[in-house]
């Protein structure tokens, strides 16, 4: 076992010497009080370690354990609801051992080691199994079924398997592995944090993550097992948006990581969570989600692990055949840690004081989503759709952090500080934001919601653009310039944006809009434009046509709820139909 003493102790940075015996990524106990560190450099038996606690106190001399094994993630029931630390401390248990403030040195497991939980098995005695089959299930919640899978690496005839109920560490089932030994399996598995699970292969991403927010489905989808990005200034609702699309995108599982956010954010998270109902199944959302609370107070070192720490969860409910959606918020901060600790390494920095792999770590960590045919018998299929907040400093979208993230995801989500301030969320531009998956999706759409979803959006975006053009003209030589079809289109875009894409997270209603409904409003928008064009055409007023009073039935639709959407939306197509046909017939007669 490699042991070696502190020489040097320069924030979470710990350098340690005699420690020949260790290896790279090595977990290791620092100091008297044991404080939990990663070796991330050796050389010749110096090992420079990233200590995931509070280092104060510590002094030249003390000793540092390594425990031969590497940063790994406990997996098995009991995740599901957790609250967890950016190491996969639980805080719960924690806080009712320690209190309020997190103590130093403990070592209290991430899965609870004395609750029973009933297995029921799946597979028999006899059967063959490998690493990714199902032996059995176990029901964590009552939305989740937790699928009890053989190890990856192991594979073997099955001598016993048990039914009842167990807890995490004892044995349900025997392998007879193929050189003649046994293998215990129990309910629980460890991976190490820092490293993908492997899969069969990757899948086209060629069906939408529904996440019920309107700008998003129809202007800008993200697909499942897709990467997104969302970058916005301070207040201009990146957190909201995460927090929107946790509480409603169609996934099976939910991982949230806080990483380095603000301590009132996570706080707002715990409290809501609980009590928010899964749209599905009627049941509480933290039925379905894991939560990874690394707050801006906490140990620096730790936030850099906490994403791994999240996707090492995501990819084990993955390899169960979940969806499963994984919030980021926010990447800055976390690339704010590897910067901190690449100043105390005294490496090169690159562009801005980030390490010059700072390219390379986002790119792995985005890379571990995707869609994927897992390991194991059958056709399991299983996602990770990665969502990542980036806080570019004082909406610099130049910064190295942003840049980096471009080049990696597929669908790009821009917050804007002007449109925030004006009250508009989600605060996304329309004009600068994009979905690569636009297009590929949009089959999708045409089949499963209406053939018309497509060439609804095309005219949506057409319309916003087209505005954009002449806010131009608008400013230069005034409104009146305009021809009475300039005028309207003016109008239209300013349906398209207040009453389709201004979206309240806060009314009960209007928070979550299926893909029908959304498809119903464009036709609204649309017909409402196509109608009072062919007015025009006919003589009638711009104005006049303005001020209809089938307008404000339009803008309220998205506050309709969906049983009553259908006959509303009948009811207002009718609406638009007679108004329009009366004001053409009085102006031309």
């Amino acid at each position: 076992m490699g042991k070696g003493t502190i020489k040097k102790v320069a924030g979470p940075l710990v350098v340690a010497e005699g420690m020949l015996e260790a290896n790279m990524f090595d977990v290791v106990r620092v100091g008297k009080k044991h404080l939990i560190g990663e070796i991330i450099e050796l050389h010749e038996g110096r090992a420079s370690v990233q200590v995931y606690e509070e280092t104060s106190g510590l002094a030249p001399g003390e000793p540092v354990e390594s425990t031969e094994l590497p940063l790994s993630a406990e997996l098995g029931p009991g995740l599901i609801g957790g609250i967890f630390d950016g190491i996969q401390r639980p805080l719960v248990a924690i806080m009712e051992a320690t209190g309020l403030n997190i103590e130093r040195g403990l070592d209290i497991p991430s899965l609870d080691r004395s609750r029973k939980w009933l297995f029921k098995p799946i597979s028999a005695v006899g059967d063959k199994v490998g690493g990714g089959d199902i032996l059995g299930v176990v029901s964590e919640t009552q939305i989740v079924e937790h699928r009890i899978m053989v190890p990856h690496g192991i594979s073997g005839i099955i001598k016993s398997i048990a039914e009842g109920e167990y807890t995490i560490e004892e044995t349900v089932a025997v392998l007879e592995k193929d050189d003649g030994s046994s293998a215990n399996i129990t309910l629980m598995q460890r991976w190490p944090m820092r490293q993908g699970r492997p899969y069969k292969r990757k899948l086209p991403p060629d069906e939408p993550l529904i996440t019920g927010q309107r700008v998003i489905d129809t202007l800008f989808p993200i697909a499942k097992g897709g990467v997104a990005a969302i970058p916005g200034p301070f207040g201009s609702g990146k957190t909201v948006v995460q927090h929107q699309l946790a509480k409603w995108v169609e996934a099976d599982i939910v991982v949230y990581i806080g990483c380095g956010e603000r301590g009132n954010e996570m706080t707002d998270v715990l409290n809501e969570f609980p009590e928010l109902r899964d749209p599905r199944t009627g049941r509480p959302l933290m039925e379905r989600t894991v939560l990874i609370a690394n707050t801006s107070d906490m140990p620096v070192a730790a936030r850099e692990a906490s994403v791994y720490s999240g996707i090492t969860i995501a990819e084990y409910f993955r390899d169960m055949g979940y969806s499963v959606a994984l919030m980021a918020d926010s990447t800055s901060r976390w690339a704010e840690a590897l910067r901190e600790m690449s100043g105390r390494l005294e490496e090169m920095p690159g562009e801005e004081g980030y390490p010059a792999y700072l390219g390379s770590r986002i790119a792995q960590f985005y890379e571990r989503a995707g869609r994927v045919l897992t390991l194991g018998n059958g056709d399991k299929e299983g996602s990770i759709s990665a969502i990542g907040a980036v806080s570019p400093p004082g909406g610099d979208f130049t910064e190295p952090v942003t840049q980096a993230t471009l080049r990696v995801v597929r669908v790009f989500w821009e917050l804007d500080s002007s449109l925030a301030y004006r009250r508009h969320f989600p605060a996304i531009n329309w004009l600068t934001s994009y979905s690569l998956y636009g297009d590929s999706l949009g089959k999708w759409f045409d089949e499963n919601v209406g053939e018309a979803w497509t060439s609804y959006r095309s005219r949506l975006m057409q319309i916003l653009h087209e505005e954009a053009e002449l806010q131009e003209i608008v400013r230069l030589v005034g409104i009146d310039a305009l021809s009475a079809k300039d005028r309207l289109k003016l109008e239209a875009a300013r349906s398209v944006r207040e009453d389709f894409l201004h979206q309240n997270a806060f009314h009960e209603v209007d928070t979550y809009t299926s893909a029908g409904k959304q498809l119903k409003l464009m036709e609204l928008v649309l017909m409402f434009y196509d109608k009072a064009l062919e007015a025009i055409d006919r003589g009638a007023v711009v104005d006049e046509l303005i001020a209809m009073p089938v307008r404000e039935r339009i803008g309220r639709f998205k506050y309709i709820s969906n049983e009553a959407s259908d006959d509303e939306h009948e009811s207002i197509m009718r609406q638009i139909d007679d108004e329009t046909s009366k004001m053409a017939v009085k102006e031309g007669s």
